[in-house]
């Protein structure tokens, strides 16, 4: 798989292994510590941005396979235009937003000094899974584009 280095306000494409770059975007540090720590322990490369404008700047210097953004009410708008941004991008990664579920995960965002577990140990398996799936979606997507382009340039050929 290849990435990209900015080098002078040009993406520079660069050999690196074979493994899911992934951004996470959150602007809580024991959110972002956390499942960087469990997403780098799943073998994926993380980045991860505090903010959106930190976040939107590594879309430009970096090609992301994947962008998490962490949303709780007070961040909505910030998720939004890193998605927005992300999806504009020319390499188009997978995008998703990770949200609290269900009403107890919901309290515990709302109230820091719960005693939840950011990511109970029954939930990785499924965020896992999940992101597994998002990751296999775009690289399904991408060949298709890529077919699709090579089906039009042998058309345009005859």
């Amino acid at each position: 798989m290849m990435a990209a280095k900015h080098k002078g306000g040009v993406r520079e494409r660069a050999l690196r292994p074979e493994v899911a770059r992934v951004l996470l975007v959150d602007g809580d540090v024991t959110t972002r510590l956390t499942l960087k720590a469990v997403l780098q322990a799943s073998g994926y490369a993380i980045d991860s941005a505090a903010s959106a404008p930190e976040a939107m700047d590594k879309l430009e210097r970096q090609e992301y396979d994947l962008v998490l953004c962490g949303v709780r009410p007070e961040t909505q708008d910030e998720c939004r235009r890193v998605i927005s941004h992300a999806r504009a991008q020319e390499y188009k990664p997978a995008t998703a937003l990770l949200t609290a579920s269900g009403d107890q995960s919901r309290r515990a965002w709302e109230h820091p000094k719960s005693s939840r577990l950011l990511v109970e140990p029954q939930e990785v398996p499924a965020l896992l899974t999940k992101i597994a799936d998002l990751l296999a979606d775009r690289a399904a997507g991408r060949e298709r584009r890529n077919m699709r382009r090579r089906n039009g340039e042998l058309v345009s050929v005859n």
